[in-house]
């Protein structure tokens, strides 16, 4: 299709039940539009066996494209995403949840959305064209909507989605991006695209359906929430 490599990087914390199959569907994807890839997983120590899982997949897969970055203890998303764009070989880096709330199948959609206008960042939105979020109840959309509400109205980003966290970008682009964000948790997807806004990126949508975890807990506790607030302020 291209001469791009893509590296997907996939930070886990606890997600042994996810990580095959998540690992299944990229794989199929990749190979079903012959896209050259690698897919970085960056485990934070997880108590529950998710790296002997991964280094299973590697055997299975390979390690040309299953690549085994992990560390010691939870130390941050974007930390991880730091310490994956470090060994990652591709020119593009896409970035998702290992949780299966963010479907492979989207990713050819990315990859053509960003030839067409040679985005510097394409964003899966759940809040523009047929995009939609299912399996979440009506405080967690409630939380979700009205942050990304707020946010349009306080800071104008000319993107529909800025919590998300399914994206694809430019290797450059991620590595300024993630070396300007000082934010930490929930809001460090936001301040990503005001940041990409801030230095002239372009940025690109593709309407996603977001599915709630199958397997494990969510992560999203009442101290991202105050995190949230504290962070939108300080972009204010």
């Amino acid at each position: 299709m291209s001469d791009n490599k893509y590296s997907v990087l996939l930070p886990t914390y606890n997600e042994r039940d996810n990580l095959p199959i998540i690992i299944w569907l990229l794989v199929k994807y990749f190979t079903e539009e012959e896209l050259e890839y690698e897919i970085i997983v960056i485990d934070d120590g997880s108590p529950d066996g998710t790296l002997e899982v991964a280094k299973q997949l590697e055997t299975i897969y390979g390690s040309n494209r299953i690549v085994l970055r992990p560390r010691a203890k939870k130390l941050g998303l974007g930390t991880a995403y730091i310490h994956g764009i470090k060994h990652a070989t591709g020119n593009f880096i896409i970035i998702m949840d290992a949780d299966l709330s963010h479907h492979p199948k989207f990713i050819p959609q990315f990859i053509k959305k960003q030839m067409e206008g040679d985005y510097d960042v394409v964003s899966g939105t759940r809040y523009a064209g047929d995009g939609g979020v299912n399996g979440w109840d009506l405080k967690r959309k409630t939380i979700s909507r009205g942050a990304n509400y707020v946010t349009q109205i306080l800071l104008r980003p000319g993107a529909s989605d800025l919590t998300g966290s399914f994206r694809l970008y430019k290797k450059d682009v991620l590595e300024k991006l993630v070396s300007a964000c000082v934010s930490k948790g929930y809001v460090f997807q936001m301040e990503m695209i005001i940041r990409a806004r801030q230095f002239g990126y372009s940025i690109g949508e593709v309407p996603i359906s977001f599915v709630d975890r199958v397997y494990g807990e969510s992560k999203l506790g009442g101290n991202e929430i105050v995190q949230f607030v504290k962070g939108l302020l300080y972009l204010f």
